[in-house]
């Protein structure tokens, strides 16, 4: 079969499957199994894909069919320009987070200094391993319960060559971080916030995602607290905390700490908050 005639014939199925963007998915999928990039999809447009090719594409397919994600089909993801492995051990990356990104640099825009800062809940080491490219002169230390999702965001700090800058450490949250870690210039986190009442309204390809990574099992706001609580103890004077949220919206500030800046999206809603940890007077 022609490429352009089974990518059509692969939309139409896709789209009836409920997909969101099935001609996207399609193609994706094919680049994935024929090991080709986007230039060659249109090129091959009146090629015959090989038989071998198509019956790969078509398990492919099958698994987007049943609303599997595609970035766990095809094992990668892109996040601030660059792509990241990724597998069923870690949550898929998303635009939001970035804003956790362009918060850090916009309140550290000094990308050659030497700063330390900390990842809770790295999972697969997106949020890190991006602050330790855009920083060269950092170092980053990275959280998270999971050790398979410690052993994928190593693979994404070797990947882009960042692994001698991040230290990885496995624990509960905080609790993960060693004496010699801190002070930090900056926590970071996009820590579970789903409210347990959300999850049945989430779309179905959440469901393949690790629950513990997306949920507090109460109001959502329980990790969030954690943070804020206990974040302050492991900052440097005039140190920032920076989370991402969702509906939950963002639990009291502590007296200790002061919300210096709440994190909207384009739409206005609110994705985050950016707490400051202020010097002794």
């Amino acid at each position: 079969m022609e490429t352009r005639k089974l990518l059509q014939q692969s939309a139409i199925e896709l789209a009836r499957a409920g997909c969101d963007s099935p001609r996207l998915d399609a193609e994706l999928l094919l680049m994935s199994a024929w090991q080709i990039n986007r230039t060659d999809v249109f090129v091959k447009a009146h090629d015959e894909v090989p038989q071998d090719v198509v019956a790969g594409y078509n398990g492919l397919l099958e698994r987007r069919i049943r609303h599997e994600p595609l970035a766990y089909i095809t094992g990668e993801k892109e996040f601030w320009s660059r792509s990241f492995q990724v597998n069923p051990d870690v949550l898929i990356p998303r635009p939001e987070t970035e804003h956790l990104i362009e918060a850090v640099l916009e309140k550290f825009p000094d990308q050659n200094g030497a700063y330390r800062f900390c990842d809770i809940g790295t999972g697969s080491g997106c949020i890190a391993v991006t602050l330790a490219c855009e920083y060269p002169q950092a170092h980053i230390v990275a959280t998270d319960l999971s050790e398979a999702a410690i052993n994928t965001a190593r693979v994404n700090a070797e990947k882009h060559h960042v692994s001698e800058r991040l230290t990885f450490r496995t624990g509960d949250m905080l609790q993960a971080l060693e004496e010699i870690d801190g002070p930090f210039h900056a926590i970071i986190s996009n820590p579970p916030y789903v409210a347990d009442h959300e999850m049945e309204q989430l779309e179905p390809e959440l469901a393949y995602e690790p629950q513990t990574a997306l949920t507090d099992k109460a109001d959502g706001l329980q990790y969030l607290d954690i943070i804020l609580k206990q974040g302050s103890g492991y900052l440097q004077p005039d140190g920032l905390i920076i989370l991402e949220t969702g509906l939950c919206g963002l639990p009291d500030t502590p007296v200790n700490l002061q919300l210096e800046q709440t994190i909207l999206d384009l739409s206005g809603h609110k994705r985050g908050g950016i707490f400051r940890f202020p010097p002794l007077s």
